[in-house]
């Protein structure tokens, strides 16, 4: 399905200028929430906010979040559990007459809060509660369909608050997942190389340089990603932060979305809820960098050293359902050429799924 389908995003209106939308503020650290008022002041956001978050995520950080802003203005609430077509329409209506919105939780949420934001033309605050997907920092946001989740484009947030302490807590497996979304770069990177030179695709040598190198930190440091460590949660952060100011660099997703990303696309479709989007991104790096002849056994271990699956068996997903969606990958986003889109059949589909496995 095309993301141009998806109507949940205002349509602006057309001009010649290109703008470059990077956060303005990015805090991190341990016990940061108690700096949001004045992140917020800074930016002279306004008094009234809209604070989107879950139930669980609400106890976790936004009712201190509420409280701490409540002292100088005034803050609604509205808990997102899912993100759709109608919980978008209903948080609009909330954040009515409001100065900003403020995402305080996980990627649904961030990307609830990154929607309304955009299509009120208000700003909005990214507070993550887990360091799972590029999205707390990106202009990017994922809308389940019946089809699968769509991308589309929104704007990225005029400040990142995340508290390590906060991150560090949750389950690991989102924090592997995170690690395994940005070391999935490095062949989204050599998907648009290819791309720029098949295509010729226009591409940004500044967005790829700090793609490939916040891919490069994680891989080479996959021993200090360690569960409920401060020390890990502000790494990933960080590095997931730089991810998203890659593709606002760029002006699209392609530093840190390609073939890996369409493969993971189609397992949406073919097997919802089974895998994290960065977990299936980081099996499908594994598929993609073999195809591109490169390091694709240093991928699969710093991948297993994080604690990040490297199969589909990891996860749940049988192997004739990962061929299935190699297979159809191409059609995932056909204007966004890959290697997944150069001949796979469904013979060296079934070779590569259980290249995955081997030793």
């Amino acid at each position: 399905m095309s993301p141009d389908t998806i109507k949940v995003l205002k349509e602006k209106v057309f001009d010649k200028s290109k703008w470059m939308q990077l956060p303005r503020d990015v805090v991190i650290g341990h016990d940061v929430l108690g700096q949001i008022p004045s992140v917020c002041n800074d930016l002279k956001l306004g008094r009234s906010a809209l604070l989107i978050s879950g139930r669980n995520t609400m106890e976790r950080a936004g009712t201190s979040v509420r409280d701490l802003l409540s002292s100088s203005g005034t803050v609604e609430v509205f808990l997102a559990e899912e993100i759709s077509p109608r919980i978008i329409t209903e948080a609009e209506k909330a954040a009515a007459g409001m100065d900003f919105v403020i995402g305080v939780g996980g990627g649904r949420v961030i990307d609830t809060a990154k929607i309304v934001s955009y299509n009120l033309d208000r700003q909005f605050v990214s507070v993550p509660t887990a360091a799972s997907h590029d999205g707390i920092a990106s202009a990017r946001a994922s809308v389940p369909t019946g089809e699968g989740n769509v991308s589309l484009e929104a704007h990225p947030p005029i400040a990142i608050v995340a508290d390590t302490a906060i991150i560090a807590s949750a389950p690991h497996r989102l924090l592997a997942a995170g690690c395994a979304d940005v070391i999935s770069n490095y062949t989204a990177i050599l998907d648009w190389e290819m791309a720029h030179r098949v295509k010729g695709e226009p591409m940004s040598e500044y967005a790829v340089a700090l793609s490939k190198m916040t891919a490069e930190i994680l891989v080479k440091n996959a021993d200090l990603i360690k569960p409920n460590q401060e020390q890990s949660a502000w790494f990933v952060t960080k590095a997931l932060v730089s991810s998203g100011v890659a593709m606002s660099i760029a002006g699209s997703s392609r530093p840190a979305s390609g073939g890996e990303h369409k493969f993971s696309h189609a397992l949406d479709r073919l097997a919802p809820n089974k895998a994290l989007h960065g977990e299936s991104c980081g099996i499908g790096t594994i598929i993609s960098m073999y195809l591109h002849g490169g390091d694709w056994r240093g991928i699969r271990e710093s991948l297993r050293t994080i604690g990040a699956p490297v199969t589909p068996a990891d996860v749940g997903i049988s192997d004739e359902i990962a061929v299935e969606a190699l297979l159809m990958a191409k059609t995932i986003r056909p204007e966004r050429f890959t290697i997944f889109d150069v001949g796979i059949t469904r013979e060296s589909a079934e070779k590569l799924v259980q290249m995955l496995y081997a030793e």
